[in-house]
């Protein structure tokens, strides 16, 4: 018997779960809230996307070689917003898009390294595992059947 998972990332999941409340505020400086949670996971998914990072505190301040640039802080619900200097709406959108499928890609990851290494004390040992085009992964398990 076996058991088949199919893991799909998170972009994939849903780009509509960002939640992309932009606003423009008259300083123009635009605000984006995000649905990322993890800094680690943040600060690499900004690498990912080409940023330059630095974090400060409870900030992270970040610029990408066109210029635009934006300040991640924590909100009182643990998640990052995102406020955008150098670009549009739709701009600070776009790129908070960008590195939420680049999150979405690591947090998918971090859920295979646990499924490899957990899956023998479940009792499951990983048949095959193949990577579709669209980046989701499909690993299926062998369970191993108690001998009486």
């Amino acid at each position: 018997m076996s058991v088949t998972m199919l893991l799909v990332p998170l972009a994939m999941a849903g780009a509509a779960a960002i939640k992309a409340a932009a606003d423009r505020r008259a300083d123009g400086v635009c605000r984006v809230g995000t649905r990322m949670r993890d800094a680690d996971m943040l600060g690499d998914a900004l690498r990912d996307t080409g940023a330059d990072v630095r974090l400060t505190g409870e900030k992270t301040k970040v610029r990408w070689a066109d210029g635009v640039t934006a300040a991640f802080s924590r909100e009182a619900d643990g998640l990052w917003s995102a406020h955008f200097s150098g670009t549009d709406e739709a701009g600070a959108t776009r790129k908070v898009s960008e590195v939420d499928a680049a999150y979405g890609r690591r947090v998918q990851q971090v859920v295979l390294e646990r499924l490899r290494e957990q899956a023998p004390a479940a009792g499951l040992r990983l048949e095959s595992e193949t990577v579709g085009e669209d980046a989701s992964v499909r690993m299926v398990f062998e369970i191993a059947r108690e001998r009486a």
